[in-house]
């Protein structure tokens, strides 16, 4: 039963939340502040983590790839289709989710303690479409771009690796990242990276927002929203998977 009224005041927020801003000007001027707090403060990490992991990938497979008879350049394919399918999207978004998702979950979680949202709702501002709606906007916005940079940052870590080990001819590598490519795999990535960025956002301030108690309770629900969005991008992963590839 508990479940059932969790679900059921997720859906009721989210009506609230996609509800007709009220000024138009201080809500474009909100989404532009989350595109710089989501957005941009997430390219380092997403940055570091995407070149070392398509380095990895690279000297994983060239360790498995040691039979003469398996041609060089699918290491350089090998690393393309699993950053552009897999890592990029997915994993990447459970990274995000416990930087993005616990930042929003534990700032909303404060205002809501120290009375902030209540001040809101005295002043007659939707305090869901205020606070969470342009947190929506600036994920749907700026994770797709952290997609495609991550895809770029995986296949030139592999590059380096192999420039600087020598386990693949660099021509090779090229032709590899560019054989048997299939533009729709990016789109697939990036429409995968748009539903989770929608999970990890709303399920985070969903959690903030009905955050009750003190200190203690903004933790708890932090770490709430962090368990809750892995498990959901998981569970959406599978999914979109079955409906856009096979």
């Amino acid at each position: 039963m508990n479940f059932l009224v969790l679900i059921g005041k997720y859906f009721f927020l989210m009506k609230t939340v996609f509800s007709k801003p009220v000024k138009r000007k201080i809500f474009w001027k909100r989404v532009l502040e989350e595109i710089d707090g989501i957005g941009i403060n997430s390219i380092w990490i997403v940055s570091i983590v995407s070149v070392f992991m398509g380095a990895v990938l690279a000297l994983q497979v060239a360790t498995n790839f040691e039979s003469p008879f398996i041609p060089k350049y699918l290491i350089g394919f090998s690393t393309r289709e699993t950053m552009i399918l897999e890592f990029s999207s997915t994993v990447v978004c459970l990274i995000l989710s416990g930087k993005v998702g616990s930042n929003i979950a534990s700032e909303i979680g404060t205002m809501r303690i120290t009375e902030q949202i209540d001040a809101l709702e005295i002043m007659g501002v939707n305090s869901a479409n205020y606070l969470i709606l342009p947190k929506i906007i600036a994920s749907v916005i700026t994770f797709p771009i952290l997609t495609i940079l991550s895809i770029m940052l995986g296949i030139f870590g592999g590059y380096m690796v192999s420039f600087f080990t020598g386990i693949v001819a660099i021509p090779d590598y090229i032709y590899g990242i560019q054989v048997f490519f299939v533009p729709y795999n990016v789109l697939y990535s990036i429409i995968k990276m748009i539903f989770y960025a929608i999970i990890i956002t709303s399920i985070s301030s969903f959690f903030g927002y009905y955050t009750q108690g003190g200190a203690l309770e903004v933790g708890k629900s932090s770490t709430n929203a962090v368990v809750a969005s892995i498990i959901l991008i998981l569970i959406f992963n599978l999914l979109l998977t079955q409906l856009l590839l096979l």
